[in-house]
This record gives C-alpha cells, sequence and structure tokens, in this order.
C-alpha cells in the first residue's frame, strides 16, 4: 500500500490511544489484526483503503477462517476493520465501509463436559472426614440436584431453602430471573448435615455456604474445594462446578426425554441453549429408536 494509506492507519492508532484512550491491550489488537488486512491488500496490490470492497473483505476473512482461525478471533478482526473504517469515514478518506456487512463464519457450539451417573456417585458417596468436607459435600449434593449455576449457589440466603418442602428458591438467576428448584433427599441429608455445624461471623450473615471465618464462600473457593475434593477421592477427571450442573441437566434429560422440564428447571430462556444437551443423548436416543421402532428392529433369523 501506498505510503498515504500507511499513515492513515499510523494516524487511526494515534487517534485510538491519545484521544479514545483505550487500553494497551485493545490498540495492540488493533494494530495487528489492521497489519494482518495490510498484507492481504499488498498481496492483492490494493494501494489505497478507498479500493478495498466487500468482497475484498470476505476473501480476507475466507483466508483467514482457512487457517484454522476461530469464529471470536475472526469477528474481533472484523470489528478492527470496521473501527478504522467509521475513523476513515469521518476524514472523508472513503465513502463506504466494506467490513460492514461481512460476518465471520458461525462458532460451532463445544458440546459441555459432563460426569456419567457412576461418577457421579463415586464422587458424592466417598465420604467425609470433616466439618469442611461435610460442607462441600452439602454443596456439591446441591449442584448436581438442583443444576445450580455456581454464582446461584453461592447467592443462596437460608431464608431460600426449606428442607421440609424439599425446595429452594433461585432469587436472582441470570437476567436476574427467579425460580423455584426441587432438592433431592440426598441433596436434604447432606444439607440437614452441614447445617448442624455452619457457623457466621455475624448474626445478619444469611449465606448457606460459609467459610471457615464464618462468611459467605466465594465461587473460586467453591471451584478449590471441588479441585481438592476430586484429588483426594482419586477422580482423575478434571471436574469443575458446571460440570455438575451439566451432568445434572444430561441425565435427568436422558431419564425424562422432557426439554421443556428442563429448560425451566436450568433456567434457561431461550429452549434453544438447553436442546445441546440432546446432542450428548444421542446414543440414548437411538437405543430407544432401536428397540420402539417398528421398521429399526434387526431381523435375528435371515
Amino acid at each position: 500500500m501506498d505510503a498515504q494509506a500507511l499513515q492513515a492507519l499510523d494516524d487511526f492508532h494515534a487517534q485510538q490511544t491519545y484521544v479514545r484512550r483505550l487500553s494497551e491491550h485493545t490498540i495492540d489488537s488493533y494494530r495487528h489484526d489492521l497489519r494482518l488486512l495490510v498484507t492481504f491488500c499488498q498481496a492483492q496490490q490494493i494501494e489505497q483503503w478507498s479500493a478495498v470492497t466487500v468482497v475484498h473483505i470476505r476473501a480476507h476473512i475466507s483466508s483467514r477462517h482457512r487457517q484454522g482461525m476461530g469464529s471470536k478471533s475472526l469477528q474481533r478482526e472484523l470489528s478492527a476493520i470496521r473501527s478504522f473504517y467509521k475513523y476513515l469515514l469521518k476524514k472523508n478518506s472513503v465513502t463506504i465501509n466494506p467490513a460492514q456487512q461481512v460476518k465471520a463464519p458461525k462458532q460451532g457450539r463445544k458440546l459441555p463436559n459432563t460426569l456419567d451417573v457412576d461418577q457421579v456417585t463415586g464422587l458424592l458417596e466417598a465420604g467425609t472426614d470433616s466439618i469442611l468436607e461435610i460442607r462441600d459435600l452439602a454443596i456439591f449434593e446441591l449442584c448436581y440436584s438442583s443444576g445450580l449455576r455456581l454464582s446461584e449457589l453461592t447467592q443462596l440466603n437460608i431464608n431460600d431453602i426449606d428442607l421440609r418442602d424439599h425446595s429452594l428458591i433461585v432469587r436472582h438467576g441470570k437476567g436476574d430471573k427467579s425460580r423455584v428448584l426441587p432438592v433431592g433427599t440426598k441433596a436434604v441429608n447432606a444439607l440437614q448435615q452441614w447445617l448442624q455445624h455452619r457457623t457466621v461471623a455475624t448474626t445478619d450473615e444469611l449465606a448457606v455456604f460459609t467459610s471457615k471465618q464464618g462468611k459467605r464462600l466465594t465461587q473460586r473457593s467453591v471451584q478449590l474445594r471441588l479441585e481438592q475434593w476430586c484429588k483426594k477421592k482419586g477422580l482423575t477427571k478434571h471436574v469443575h462446578p458446571h460440570m455438575l450442573r451439566h451432568s445434572f441437566a444430561s441425565h435427568l434429560l436422558e431419564s425424562s426425554q422432557d426439554l421443556r422440564a428442563v429448560q425451566e428447571l436450568l433456567g434457561h430462556s431461550n429452549i434453544g441453549t438447553t436442546q445441546i444437551y440432546t446432542h450428548l443423548d444421542f446414543q440414548h436416543l437411538a437405543s430407544v429408536y432401536d428397540q420402539a421402532h417398528p421398521r429399526a428392529k434387526k431381523k435375528t433369523n435371515e
């Protein structure tokens, strides 16, 4: 590209740094992404920014995708290009923003990691050796029993749980939505054990799960305690709290085949989010199909 085009790029970076005062990390990302566009333009023998078209931007992004770049990275690159062209438009250096209508390829949805029923059973029936482990077991049982998000678990207060009714209320779920959830017998028993030992730093501490100091347990503390629990109990697979929620959803869907019910229990506003668990359950569905469909059964005698 000619000197004038490269100078416009330097001016843009200066504007982002000294006028908009973007973070150093963001500036570095813009420099990297726009340098890639310069390389593409030079290979196409494009001298001016005004000569870049929508076709060129699509070709550039497609090339990056073929090189193995993921959807999020490509979205970031397109964002940098759009910002640069918005700057050029204000300077009357170009008449269109060629990246405005270009979209990055969709990211393939990653299937969540889950534990099978035997692994969950081994995790939750390994026994406790201390008051902290009694608390930890109640945490893990409740995560798996009710499919709680980690933030929902740590926000639970004493008055949110009704052990006699085997239920709890999530007052501030995702999107600040509330929902009532059932609590299984195993989780109720574990909670009853923990509440006998629960200590609080002050009388106004309402958290169900507290630390040794009697303060509300943090999300990070729960993550670390689960890691320690798995190591001590001999579970080699890396387990995080959200995996218990994924396992809850997968196992419940496998048994009930009721997608709407699982959606409500998980607190998903969109059933499309819940449908990802149907992919995990394909082998079970295929087995049901083979056994139940009159045209699927294989003949035993040829």
